[in-house]
């Protein structure tokens, strides 16, 4: 199956921990978490289209900035996820700058605050130097992103504040089969596009042109194969307790792949409880309950970078175990 969700740590794993997606064939790019950015190309940035935030601490939140910057000129909104304050918070930032000469800039910022209570919706205009305007709420919805191609949920998990983790899921994952295409006398070509969105759509009775003649969606069956969607978890910072760890695991389950927190080594679990942090051996045991398919360490403290080795091989004796 080729990965439609091309994915990438932007920096290592003792740095500010932050994944970039890009969707195969797509004109759009997804980023988990913002802090340190600055290895992001401009060309990067200005592919994205939603942010997704953990929590404000500054190692996640920081690079908000170098997002405005870049995207000021452009038409396209830029739509933010994160827990409970993040519309304040984003408030503040954009109110920590004078604005007097972006009236004629068309950039949009919008921000969706998920909380237990549901989720609320403000938006922040450059040709209205940023005021906060449109703040409403709705009820809590399974997905906060949804489209045809794929989508997007979030589990509030606690770090001694509401944290959010997320994962990406693609609907359903179509693969052609070259060789039948050929059998058939067809080329690849755009058609294939308009075939699988009629797929997706379970528009089976679409007629589909394939440059050698018309066909029902339902009379090229033979071609393709539907399976299941490719998942991307993200988790980061977590306290060690019960009730996150039974979450995580439900929530992640079956990923093919999960980025997670492994701030300290299980010698030092004491510590980790004192401050809300995973263990490497317990994010290898997520991963393994819930037939994590690859598991990616990020958020590991510097404290661990004289012994790195033993950190990374106790996540992955209890993921194999």
């Amino acid at each position: 199956m080729k990965p439609i969700f091309h994915h990438r740590p932007v920096n290592g794993p003792f740095e500010d921990p932050a994944v970039y997606v890009r969707v195969l064939r797509e004109r759009i790019a997804y980023l988990f978490d913002a802090g340190d950015i600055g290895r992001l190309a401009v060309r990067d940035l200005m592919k994205l289209g939603h942010v997704f935030i953990t929590h404000m601490h500054i190692d996640h939140f920081i690079g908000f900035d170098m997002i405005v910057r870049a995207l000021l000129r452009r038409e396209q909104p830029i739509v933010f996820y994160g827990p409970e304050g993040i519309i304040d918070r984003i408030e503040g930032r954009l109110w920590g700058y004078t604005w007097n000469l972006v009236s004629e800039y068309p950039l949009t910022v919008k921000v969706l605050e998920i909380t237990e209570k549901g989720i609320s919706f403000a938006t922040f205009r450059a040709g209205d130097m940023f005021r906060r305007s449109d703040v409403s709420i709705a009820d809590h919805q399974s997905y906060l992103l949804d489209n045809e191609f794929l989508s997007v949920s979030a589990v509030i998990l606690d770090h001694d504040i509401p944290v959010l983790g997320y994962s990406l899921k693609e609907k359903a994952h179509i693969n052609i089969n070259k060789a039948k295409l050929r059998e058939r006398g067809m080329s690849v070509g755009p058609w294939l596009g308009k075939l699988k969105e009629s797929i997706r759509r379970q528009n089976y009775q679409n007629m589909i042109d394939s440059g050698k003649g018309s066909y029902l969606v339902s009379e090229l069956e033979d071609i393709y194969t539907v399976s299941e969607g490719q998942k991307v978890s993200y988790i980061m910072d977590s306290a060690p307790s019960i009730s996150n760890i039974n979450k995580i695991v439900e929530f992640v389950d079956r990923a093919d792949s999960l980025y997670i927190e492994s701030y300290f080594m299980h010698r030092d679990l004491e510590h980790a409880k004192d401050r809300k942090h995973l263990t490497a051996r317990i994010s290898g045991e997520i991963a393994r309950d819930a037939s994590v398919a690859n598991l990616h360490l990020l958020h590991i403290s510097p404290r661990y970078k004289e012994c790195s080795d033993d950190l990374y091989r106790e996540a992955e004796e209890s993921f194999r175990r």
